[in-house]
């Protein structure tokens, strides 16, 4: 894997960067303010959204830029890639951890999927 994140642009590993840097911020300040179960629901929100961007990286160096529709058409299979991987962790997150700090984990995710549409940005 680690091969393959060295493929990936410098904008995308940009992006991935904050995006850590963003989750490790937004959990030592909900652990320190609801505790250990903040904690862990501000670092999982903030993984929900590096999951999938990482789920979309991946997908956009699987293909060949052939010409101008192959390379849209992998790009909207990499956004449904990187969609359903964030409602499936989601849920997931949701479904099966009791004491989820709501707004810690909503809060986290928000901030650090607010950071990935950042990459357009990135030179």
């Amino acid at each position: 894997m680690n091969a393959k994140l060295r493929k990936l642009s410098r904008p995308i590993r940009t992006v991935l960067r904050w995006q850590v840097m963003a989750t490790t911020g937004l959990t030592l300040i909900a652990g320190s303010l609801a505790g250990a179960d903040g904690a862990l629901s501000a670092a999982l929100g903030g993984l929900v959204s590096i999951c999938g961007g990482l789920g979309f990286a991946v997908a956009t160096t699987l293909g060949k830029a052939e010409s101008a529709g192959v390379t849209l058409l992998a790009a909207f299979r990499a956004e449904m890639i990187k969609i359903g991987l964030v409602v499936i962790l989601l849920w997931l997150v949701l479904a099966t951890y009791q004491s989820v700090v709501v707004a810690a984990f909503i809060g986290s995710f928000a901030a650090t999927l607010l950071i990935s549409a950042m990459a357009f940005f990135v030179r």
